[in-house]
């Protein structure tokens, strides 16, 4: 079943428009989640929307936003009043700007879309814009409404299509003065850059996302299958992190690990969590084992 789309309006360019859908880009769904029980049941836990004071459950016609401005005292806020100052851009992307894609710090990135044309009509001024934007060698900046908040969204080319990407306000950016400001300013000698930097060429590669495996999926699994088989499974040695004396002396092992030849790690095939965990089997599947038993054995037999 495809996405449903998170957004629909349109793009616009000056007098350029087109009708467009939102889609997520990235998903989560296939990573394992967990559901919180009742260890004593088995059963579900269920939230309730209750009253601070009284403890009594508030149906969803009785609540309403609150903007707390002291201990007890909260500024009402209806839907109305939140529709009342809906922006232009709850219904249009409008491109306000074009910038080099360098200039836009990594730290404002948030997460990609997939804007597509929506229906039949547009595609001649969405292939317009599309072809300004991928010609210029810019990223687009404009601005979108996604659950009642605006988003600045830059747009590039991706293929036939268009990726958006979701940008920070400044506000939302943390100055990393005060992260970074305690920090030594240590000498780094010419040797140990250069023994570094044979360490890094040692490593260098192209990135491709399909090599990296989620080790922590692939152990929920394990622990997932091996519970439903009966199975326990023992906690796993945890590296401990060694005291450094000599940068110089630690330097050089590494290079040594290095260059030192390595045996390939067999390269696990690319699998969904529905794939790696276990089939439910009930009657029915057992029935089908044990006809394909009896068939397998009655080949031998023949034979």
């Amino acid at each position: 079943m495809a996405p449903r789309a998170n957004w629909k309006g349109f793009l616009r360019l000056s007098l350029v428009t087109c009708p467009v859908a939102l889609y997520p880009a990235t998903s989560d769904s296939e990573k394992i989640s967990f559901n919180q029980i009742n260890k004593n049941t088995g059963h579900r836990i269920k939230y309730l929307k209750v009253d601070a004071d009284t403890g009594e459950e508030v149906p969803s016609e009785d609540i309403i936003k609150g903007y707390k401005v002291d201990t007890d005292t909260y500024v009402e806020v209806s839907k109305d009043e939140l529709e009342n100052i809906a922006l232009e851009s709850t219904r249009t992307i409008d491109i306000d700007e074009f910038v080099p894609k360098s200039s836009i710090d990594p730290r404002y990135l948030i997460r990609p879309y997939y804007l597509v044309p929506d229906g039949k009509v547009g595609h001649d001024a969405y292939a317009v814009i599309r072809e300004t934007i991928r010609n210029m060698d810019m990223v687009a900046i404009g601005r979108v409404v996604l659950t009642s908040r605006e988003h600045i969204i830059g747009l590039e080319p991706l293929g036939n299509g268009l990726m958006g990407t979701l940008l920070r306000y400044p506000y939302e950016v943390r100055s990393e003065h005060e992260y970074f400001d305690d920090i030594q300013d240590v000498k780094v000698t010419k040797d140990m850059l250069d023994l570094a930097k044979h360490i890094v060429n040692q490593r260098a590669s192209t990135f491709e996302p399909d090599k990296f495996e989620d080790h922590y999926e692939e152990a929920l699994t394990e622990l997932i299958n091996a519970k439903r088989q009966g199975k326990a499974i023992g906690a796993k040695p945890r590296p401990r992190g060694e005291n450094v004396v000599d940068l110089m002396d630690a330097l050089k092992k590494s290079l040594a690990n290095e260059t030192a030849p390595k045996g390939k790690k067999p390269r696990k095939a690319a699998a969904g969590q529905k794939e790696m965990l276990l089939p439910i089997e009930g009657k029915r599947g057992a029935d089908k084992k044990a006809a394909k038993s009896e068939r397998s054995t009655g080949r031998r037999k023949a034979g």
